[in-house]
């Protein structure tokens, strides 16, 4: 008689400060939690799917599963990194203005529209990744790497900026919290958005 994934003992999974190499079995266990975990936010939403319920859906143990992610919030943000990846690969050697080889201004606007079309796809995600926790996405992964690419457009566009709070200053409007508020009043779609944003470089860079 075949046995369902809640008859299986409960799999282990590394400690965030565990090994520095993540293990094959761990890795596999890491991949089974954030499919799990997509596909109950998919159903319900971010904010109605517990910790116990993804733990039951992926097979695992609850005490293993905060020991890994911490809770829902670092769970999302791990979830919302695997999304990411796509972009960041697409902003460091993909095809000119999102990738190298385009004016800073125009790869600025690009990166705009790159990151406007993963918010309408993920926002949930970046939202439940910062909630409860003040500047939590100016330490995570791909504020950090979006930060990086910004940055270094900016000081190749004018090195007289005072880049690393223009920085902060041109990635603000691009930020879930903005873009969630924005969309629910419901005349601000993302074509303004994008013109919003392409006057912001415009008015500040040569």
């Amino acid at each position: 008689m075949a046995r369902t994934a809640n008859d299986l003992p409960a799999l282990e999974l590394p400690l965030l400060d565990g090994e520095p190499r993540e293990r094959a079995d761990a890795q596999r266990n890491r991949l089974k939690v954030l499919a799990a975990a997509e596909r109950l936010f998919a159903c319900h939403g971010v904010e109605n799917v517990s910790m116990d319920a993804i733990a039951a859906e992926a097979g695992v143990g609850k005490g293993t599963l905060f020991r890994r992610f911490g809770d829902r919030a670092g769970l999302a943000q791990a979830l919302l990194e695997e999304h990411t990846v796509e972009l960041q690969e697409a902003l460091i050697r993909g095809p000119a203005p999102l990738g190298p080889g385009a004016p800073p201004k125009e790869r600025l606007k690009a990166m705009a529209r790159a990151q406007l079309e993963l918010l309408e796809r993920h926002a949930d995600l970046m939202v439940a990744a910062d909630m409860g926790r003040p500047g939590a996405r100016f330490r995570t992964g791909p504020y950090g790497a979006l930060r990086m690419h910004v940055g270094v457009l900016l000081r190749a566009a004018d090195p007289t900026l005072d880049w690393e709070v223009m920085t902060d200053v041109i990635l603000s409007p691009l930020a879930s919290d903005s873009f969630v508020y924005w969309r629910s009043l419901g005349e601000l779609d993302a074509d303004r958005l994008v013109a919003a944003f392409d006057t912001l470089v415009d008015r500040l860079l040569p």
